[in-house]
């Protein structure tokens, strides 16, 4: 009785808390480095065992819609520093409208890649065109999902944001939140300049 009073007193500790929980992210986080990781290990066999067609399909893409993508993501995460340090200090207002901006950026980027995947359609480029769209497709496809997850959790953090739930004292959640949309768009920097840029 005493050994789980002992604990529940650690973790009401607000450092234990976010040691914790960063320790938590971390190994969630390893375990998207080893899915992505396989998949750019497979990007790799194929680019070495078919060069011709990564040299000719990259052509294909829309390098304007990559690169306004990038652009947009790079934005949401500076947007997310800056409501994290806002809330830091204790600036409510500033990390609500910071969430909102990430937010809205992050539809920004799925709607961008709607229109430019509707593109790619019309074009007859799908899936099955070839092994380079087919790794495009879903390893870009697995991103969007990630960065579709990534604006769920933010709306759930605005809830809470609006309910008081965080302060100078307490901002786990949502640092833990940036910690995991910086590494949504540090795939992207990975995964724009592999299919868009090297011929």
């Amino acid at each position: 009785m005493e050994n789980r009073k002992g604990k529940a007193e650690a973790f009401a500790d607000p450092m234990v808390s976010y040691e914790s929980a960063k320790l938590g992210i971390w190994v969630f986080l390893m375990t998207e480095v080893l899915l992505f990781g396989g998949l750019f290990m497979t990007y790799t066999v194929f680019r070495i065992k078919y060069p011709e067609l990564f040299h000719q399909d990259h052509l294909k893409l829309n390098r304007t819609f990559g690169m306004v993508n990038t652009l947009v993501l790079i934005t949401s995460s500076l947007s997310v520093a800056v409501g994290i340090a806002g809330i830091r200090r204790g600036r409510q207002a500033l990390l609500k409208v910071c969430l909102v901006v990430t937010m809205l950026l992050g539809a920004t980027f799925l709607t961008i890649k709607y229109f430019e995947w509707s593109d790619d359609f019309a074009r007859g480029l799908y899936p099955r065109t070839d092994v380079f769209f087919s790794l495009y497709f879903v390893m870009v496809g697995l991103h969007g999902i990630h960065v579709f997850a990534g604006i769920c959790v933010m709306a759930v953090m605005l809830v809470m944001a609006q309910r008081g739930a965080f302060n100078k004292a307490y901002s786990t959640p949502v640092e833990i939140t940036g910690v995991y949309w910086h590494f949504v768009d540090l795939v992207w920097i990975y995964l724009f300049p592999m299919f868009y840029l090297i011929g």
